[in-house]
């Protein structure tokens, strides 16, 4: 016999998954600390700083970008990163309420 309901909110689930799937990769981890670390940093530094390539660091970058993770800021030609933690927080949140159910 069931006891309770599940009360699931599948956009805000969708989204936490979406932003797991983004950041579960060792190269896009150390990226996000990296910016962490420096709250907002130009994306020359970035791949400069970690030793990566240009075209590997935008592609990571992107992910991240589309998936909501990281915001940008254009400053004339440079872009500038910095975590949403907003977004990353409310994925979090929804998970644990998930997993609480």
């Amino acid at each position: 016999m069931r006891k309770s309901t599940v009360n699931i909110d599948n956009d805000k689930l969708q989204d936490a998954a979406e932003i797991l799937r983004a950041i579960n990769h060792k190269l896009r981890m150390r990226i996000l600390e990296f910016i962490d670390q420096n709250e907002k940093i130009n994306v020359n530094k970035i791949y400069n700083t970690l030793n990566l390539e240009q075209s590997i660091t935008s592609q990571h970058l992107r992910i991240l970008r589309k998936a909501g993770v990281v915001d940008t800021q254009r400053d004339g030609k440079f872009i500038y990163y910095e975590i949403n933690y907003d977004r990353v927080n409310q994925s979090i949140e929804s998970i644990d309420r998930f997993l609480a159910e």
